[in-house]
């Protein structure tokens, strides 16, 4: 993955960004403006936004004009995704949104060190590349993709090393949500620290 000239984070490969309701985790049906980075070697197979994933195909774009996109819509939340967006320095981002009011999520895998500053972050680790760092401790959700059995054993790894705070969500992998769902719910109930999580964008047909 060849990653643009950056100059320490005042520019970043903006993929796309956009004004929605989010639809995963804990802020389900909130809305938030979304800046998704380019870039990710995480490489999941199921994953739905496998174009972000070569950065090299988004130019370099200066945080000013991504922040004054983001203070044009009502709500006061900003969700910073991606690809990965902790493959770049976030400090800089993260600085001009604060300077706006914003209140700014993160959703990362947490495969790189953390920067940047944040009132929310919602980890979501990839046995293809596992978080770096204390980013368990420090996450406020925990969501755990779950495409077959043997992925619940990935999550309560994850759960042995969150905070106990950290709220903890199982979420089942689109493709494969109908025949996984009965699993799912059958283990929630066991095990009621978990709750689910669904992509109830996708059942809204909203980005």
């Amino acid at each position: 993955m060849r990653i643009p000239e950056l100059n320490n984070g005042a520019l970043l490969p903006l993929a796309e960004s956009f004004y929605t309701i989010q639809g995963e985790g804990y802020n389900t049906g909130k809305a938030a403006f979304f800046i998704r980075l380019g870039g990710c070697d995480v490489g999941c197979s199921w994953c739905d936004a496998k174009e972000t994933w070569n950065p090299g195909l988004y130019p370099p774009t200066p945080i000013e004009k991504i922040v004054d996109e983001a203070v044009k819509y009502k709500a006061k939340s900003i969700v910073i995704t991606g690809g990965e967006p902790l493959t770049y320095p976030l400090d800089k981002l993260c600085n001009l949104l604060k300077k706006e009011s914003m209140q700014i999520f993160l959703e990362t895998s947490g495969s790189y060190p953390l920067s940047g500053f944040f009132d929310w972050i919602c980890l979501s680790p990839k046995k293809r590349k596992p978080p770096v760092g204390n980013i368990h401790h420090l996450a406020s959700e925990l969501k755990v993709i779950i495409e077959k059995e043997e992925d619940l054993f990935w999550a309560e790894e994850n759960r042995a090393k969150a905070a106990e705070s950290t709220l903890l969500y199982l979420q089942p992998e689109w493709s494969r949500r109908v025949e996984i769902m009965p699993l799912i719910v059958e283990y929630v109930k066991n095990n009621p620290a978990w709750s689910i999580s669904l992509q109830t964008h996708k059942y809204m047909n909203i980005p």
